[in-house]
């Protein structure tokens, strides 16, 4: 037995669905612009009630960020005294 061929053999589109209104290339610009859609993990967006408090909270993110990047000089990384040295006895 072979398989149909034609326009509609691989057609998954029901007749419900109504094109007759639809415009080609409609949102091609803005696409061919760029997109930058993310999709949070499902606990992750619980913590966020909306696309603004997740763009604050990046935001905050990214500025703790920047106050965090190293000069570009090696981290002096020789052990600083906390407090003053205590006054000891001279041995005897």
């Amino acid at each position: 037995m072979s398989r149909p061929t034609g326009p509609d053999a691989d057609d998954d589109m029901v007749p419900e669905y109504d094109f007759s209104q639809g415009v080609r290339g409609k949102h091609y610009q803005a696409y061919k612009a760029g997109t930058n859609v993310v999709f949070l993990d499902p606990d992750v967006a619980e913590a966020f009630a909306d696309s603004a408090s997740v763009n604050q909270a990046l935001r905050l993110l990214v500025k703790l960020a920047k106050e965090r990047v190293p000069t570009g000089r090696p981290p002096d990384n020789r052990m600083q005294r906390t407090r003053p040295a205590r006054a000891t006895k001279p041995r005897r």
